[in-house]
């Protein structure tokens, strides 16, 4: 089987997101490495903003995040853009007030005190 000439070689890369190192394959290195920089700068905002240490939990709401951009971006309605904009920020204000609240076991520590 031989390689057709309009197909680019299959590149390695090794990115860094979130503290965790991922290794993935594509054409475009430095595709991969804006992207990968850029999911990494959402989940830190994300974790910047609540009291969340579950990675899994900042990536979901980084995600959520980058898709409402993409949702902005390509939505050819700017009236249900906004108000899908208006929705998922309520949703993630409402996730990220849970994170800000001290836990129950917190309050009742500095009620003794």
């Amino acid at each position: 089987m031989t390689e057709s000439a309009h197909e680019t070689p299959t590149e390695y890369i090794t990115v860094e997101i979130y503290d965790q190192l991922y290794h993935l394959s594509g054409q475009n290195a430095d595709h991969i490495r804006a992207l990968a920089a850029r999911v990494d700068g959402k989940m830190r905002a994300v974790a910047a903003q609540g009291r969340t240490v579950d990675s899994l939990r900042v990536a979901v709401l980084a995600a959520l995040n980058l898709a409402d951009e993409l949702a902005q971006a390509t939505s050819a309605d700017p009236a249900l853009g906004r108000l899908r904009t208006a929705t998922l920020r309520g949703l993630l204000d409402e996730v990220l007030e849970d994170e800000r609240k001290p836990p129950p076991d917190a309050l009742a520590a500095s009620a003794v005190l």
